[in-house]
């Protein structure tokens, strides 16, 4: 299979911005695991902005472009020199891609990006794809990782998505408030209902929500391909998933 595996900035980050090293340490860990099980993956990266918060000392999210992308600056080096440290324990090596909205949106840059991960995944590498936030501008932003993801997985015809997250999947309501909130294991169709049951953004180092979920699921469902969404505050997940069995939420892509 080819999968496309996005985490988050509140599954790799503490709370301070700084890089949760036991946590990231396990995620590269079963990822390389799958890998080594013949699986094609390509990693959909969040985090830069979380770690330069870190590694910057802020006690909060820039909210400034030229913070932002300072940030983003300083978090991308120590981001990729941790998972080249790791993945290399395991044999791996990573290729890292930055994007911006143009380069998806122009139909020449979009087949070089699409070239380039081929090639990199025939050389047996694990591709890391982040949004380039140090130089996008409000005309070029794609906006956040999991519309990023899927239009990876679209491109190049994953077999199925994952959104690691920290929460455990789709939920009637919003279980943060609402106590009768009902988790659903399986979605063969965003009905209006289940696009109302949508909240608003997530973490406060992150910039997703279940809003920017659904629209993901509604990219890559109409293009074959399955999505999950999990929670990955225990990697091991990933394992559940690939095996089939039942882990967060599943949308089933129209065959």
């Amino acid at each position: 299979m080819r999968i496309v595996v996005k985490v988050g900035t509140s599954t790799l980050a503490h709370k301070t911005g700084h890089l949760n090293i036991r946590h990231m340490e396990e995620f590269c860990k079963v990822l390389s695991d799958i890998k080594n099980a013949g699986h094609e993956v390509i990693l959909v990266s969040s985090g830069a902005i979380g770690m330069g918060m870190g590694k910057l000392h802020l006690t909060e999210r820039p909210k400034t472009l030229p913070e932002k992308q300072a940030a983003a600056a300083v978090g991308q080096c120590e981001l990729m020199y941790t998972y080249d440290k790791l993945f290399a324990e395991y044999n791996h090596t990573v290729a890292q891609i930055l994007l911006t909205g143009s380069d998806v949106r122009d139909e020449h840059r979009r087949q070089n990006f699409i070239n380039t991960v081929e090639r990199l995944l025939a050389f047996d590498c694990l591709p890391v794809i982040n949004e380039n936030d140090t130089v996008a501008t409000d005309e070029i932003v794609i906006g956040d990782n999991d519309t990023l993801s899927a239009i990876v997985s679209v491109n190049l015809h994953a077999d199925l998505l994952i959104l690691l997250s920290d929460i455990d999947g789709l939920y009637t309501a919003n279980p943060r408030v609402d106590p009768d909130a009902k988790l659903v294991p399986v979605v063969t169709e965003l009905t209006p209902e289940i696009l109302a049951s949508a909240g608003g953004k997530g973490s406060e180092i992150g910039t997703g929500g279940m809003q920017t979920k659904l629209t993901a699921a509604g990219m890559v469902m109409d293009a074959g391909c399955d999505m999950v969404i999990a929670n990955g505050a225990d990697p091991d997940v990933l394992y559940d998933i690939m095996d089939g069995k039942a882990a967060g939420t599943r949308f089933i892509g129209r065959r």
